[in-house]
C-alpha cells in the first residue's frame, strides 16, 4: 500500500514538472514574440501619462541599460500575457483529474470568470484611474518644477498598479468560492456590509495611487463587485444541498454494493465446500 502511494505520489511530481516545462516554454515563446513589439508595447503604456506631461516634459534615462532592461521585463510580462492560456490549461489539465465531476463543473467558470474580471481591472485602471492620478500628480509641475519620471519607474509604478487593480476585482471570485466551501455565509456577508464598505476602503487606500480620486474610482467598484459576488453567492447557495445529497448517497450505494458481491463469493465458498 505505501509502495502504490509512493508511485502515485512520484507519479503527480512527475506530472507537475511535465506541465510547469510546457508553461514556462510557452512564456519563453511569448517572450521572442513581445520583445521586437517592447517599444510599441512601452509607447501604450506610457499614453496615459504622456498625455498630460507638461509642454517639454519627457520620460527619461539615468542609466544606459535602463532602457534595455525595462523592454526585457516589459517582453516578459507580455510574454506571460500571451502564454496565458497555455499556462490556465495546464493548470486546468493537471487539476482537473482530481476533481469530481460537479467541482469540475463549478471550477471551470471561475477561471474564465476570474480572467475576464483580471483583465477588466487592468483595463478599468488604464482607461480610468491612471489619467486622473497622472493629472493629479503633473499638477504640481511649474517653472521651477519639470515632472520628468523614470523609464523603469514608470514601468514599475503601472505594472504595480495595474496588477493592484487586477487582484482587487477578483472579489466576487472570493466570496462565491468562500460561501461554496463552507467558510462563509451570504446571511452574514449582507449583515455585514458596512464592515465590506469599511474593508474596501481601506484596501482601495492602499492598493491605488496616492490620491483621493484614485482611492474613489477604486473604491466604488470594489464594493459594487462585492455586491455582484453576494448576489451569485447567494444563487450558488441555493443549489449546494442538492450537490451535497448526490455525493452522500452515490458513497452509500457503492458500498452496499460491495458486501453484496463479499456476501455473495462467501456463499459460493461455503456451497463449494459442503
Amino acid at each position: 500500500m505505501e509502495k502504490l502511494a509512493e508511485n502515485t505520489f512520484i507519479g503527480h511530481l512527475l506530472e507537475l514538472r511535465r506541465r510547469v516545462l510546457v508553461s514556462v516554454i510557452a512564456i519563453f515563446v511569448g517572450f521572442l514574440v513581445s520583445y521586437p513589439f517592447s517599444k510599441t508595447i512601452y509607447n501604450i503604456l506610457a499614453a496615459p501619462l504622456i498625455a498630460v506631461l507638461p509642454k517639454g516634459s519627457h520620460l527619461i534615462y539615468t542609466s544606459l541599460p535602463e532602457v534595455f532592461l525595462t523592454y526585457i521585463q516589459l517582453s516578459l510580462i507580455s510574454g506571460f500575457v500571451l502564454a496565458l492560456p497555455v499556462v490556465l490549461y495546464q493548470f486546468w489539465a493537471f487539476l482537473a483529474p482530481g476533481l469530481y465531476e460537479h467541482e469540475r463543473k463549478a471550477f471551470f467558470p471561475l477561471i474564465f470568470a476570474s480572467i475576464f474580471l483580471f483583465i477588466g481591472g487592468m483595463l478599468f485602471a488604464y482607461f480610468v484611474v491612471f489619467p486622473n492620478a497622472f493629472r493629479f500628480f503633473t499638477s504640481f509641475s511649474g517653472s521651477d518644477i519639470t515632472a520628468m519620471p523614470k523609464v523603469d519607474s514608470y514601468l514599475s509604478l503601472i505594472v504595480k498598479f495595474s496588477l493592484a487593480f487586477g487582484l482587487a476585482f477578483q472579489i466576487p471570485i472570493l466570496i462565491v468560492v468562500l460561501v461554496r466551501v463552507g467558510i462563509l455565509q451570504v446571511a452574514t456577508l449582507r449583515r455585514s456590509r458596512r464592515y465590506a464598505f469599511l474593508v474596501c476602503a481601506i484596501a482601495s487606500a492602499i492598493l491605488s495611487p496616492p490620491d483621493v480620486m484614485s482611492m474613489v474610482l477604486l473604491l466604488i467598484p470594489m464594493y459594487m463587485l462585492f455586491e455582484l459576488g453576494l448576489f451569485f453567492a447567494g444563487r450558488i447557495r441555493t443549489r449546494q444541498p442538492v450537490a451535497e445529497n448526490v455525493e452522500e448517497e452515490t458513497p452509500d450505494r457503492s458500498a452496499a454494493d460491495e458486501m453484496d458481491v463479499a456476501e455473495e463469493s462467501f456463499r459460493k465458498k461455503d456451497d463449494e465446500e459442503q
